[in-house]
């Protein structure tokens, strides 16, 4: 289990921004810690530069998705056989974006108490349409079939037993098991909000509810260990248990604190806020617990701004004309590899109906990513 934090100078308008990502390998940690070191670099590339904040905020879904898909592929590149999931979460300012893959979650609870959720569950129990899709690839979906006895367990991908439909790595199991990210982005009203993410270890004893209800009235440090604790209460640590809470508060609710040092990697549990203000990464102060402020709060709206859970790379790699012309079209969509004239290989099934209702035939996968492409659709099967 690695979770990390970051705050990094967005080079599209310099202003600093907040990224937490949890990841929480299986089969070992070579993939956790893989997308660890590359995922938030390759979200970097996948971006324009020159941007304003709102062409950022509008093309980062899009950059989400490309870099999932690249880290993933590299990481087939290295030979690295573990899995990971991922839930990467940016805020900027009052709007919050969210990728994940697999089944650790991201909620949010709005300063009205209302819950809102951020990520999806990839596993197959809890995804019907993931089921369909992995079997129209070609593989199987089943529970583990005991040799005279009945099937026991979640429902799995056959072969290579994962409970997983999305992830980074795992490619043992077969590449119909796709890196491509549930993306949402929402806009908070200037109330704040409090962001819990937390793995599967957490999940799989705490509903939501129990979760919110457990921390709240919390400053974020005792609200993490709250919640892991009650999650490890009832029957002990059986799995990996990581929560991070993120408080984001208008700075008229935040007492003074210095910045913080960074100290390495926690393990159980973590706790930030966000310095709407000042924009500075710190602590929590212990005493600014998250509270509704009536005088201050507007009306508490949170604004869903996108939502795109699609497993088609063609529809999320796409963009309207607006956004279109702000990357650069000779590149690869994934890799951003500079294209020669005419060796780019449209993402679309029919380049010239494409062409017609929108202009042009791109974007453009170079040929490598386009045999990923083929392969994650069932188009193509891997060569071992």
């Amino acid at each position: 289990m690695i979770d990390t934090q970051h705050v990094f100078l967005c080079r599209v308008w310099q202003q600093s921004c907040h990224a937490f990502l949890l990841f929480d390998g299986h089969h070992g940690s070579g993939a956790a810690i893989y997308a660890k070191n590359n995922l938030l670099n390759n979200v970097l590339r996948a971006t324009p530069s020159g941007l304003t904040r709102d062409e950022w905020l509008a093309v980062l879904p899009r950059s989400l998705v490309a870099a999932f898909v690249k880290t993933d592929k590299d990481l087939q590149a290295a030979a690295e056989s573990s899995g990971t999931t991922v839930t990467f979460v940016i805020i900027d300012e009052w709007v919050v974006t969210v990728a994940s893959v697999g089944d650790s979650r991201c909620i949010l609870e709005s300063a009205d108490g209302s819950l809102y959720h951020l990520s999806a569950d990839h596993r197959f129990d809890s995804n019907r349409d993931e089921v369909e899709r992995v079997t129209a690839w070609g593989s199987k979906v089943g529970k583990l079939n005991v040799v005279g006895g009945p099937e026991v367990g979640p429902l799995r991908c056959w072969p290579g037993g994962l409970c997983l439909s999305r992830s980074i790595g795992d490619m043992d199991v077969g590449e119909c098991i796709i890196p491509v990210p549930h993306v949402k982005q929402v806009k908070l009203s200037n109330a704040g909000g409090r962001i819990i993410i937390a793995s599967d270890g957490v999940w799989d004893d705490l509903t939501f509810e129990m979760a919110l209800e457990c921390s709240r009235g919390y400053p974020s440090d005792i609200a993490a260990n709250r919640i892991v604790n009650e999650a490890t209460l009832p029957r002990g640590l059986r799995d990996d248990t990581t929560c991070i809470v993120v408080d984001i508060l208008p700075p008229e609710k935040l007492a003074p604190s210095p910045p913080a040092k960074w100290q390495g990697k926690t393990v159980l549990n973590n706790m930030f806020r966000v310095d709407l203000k000042n924009n500075m990464f710190r602590r929590k102060n212990s005493d600014a617990s998250f509270k509704i402020d009536r005088e201050y709060a507007e009306p508490d709206v949170v604004e869903e701004i996108f939502e795109d859970g699609s497993a088609m790379l063609s529809r999320r790699l796409s963009t309207g004309y607006a956004l279109r012309n702000m990357f650069e079209p000779s590149s690869c969509a994934i890799c951003q590899f500079r294209l020669k004239s005419g060796q780019g290989i449209s993402i679309h099934a029919n380049p010239l109906q494409h062409e017609k209702m929108q202009g042009w035939q791109g974007p453009f996968l170079c040929q490598s990513c386009h045999e990923k492409k083929k392969a994650m659709e069932g188009k193509r099967r891997p060569i071992d």
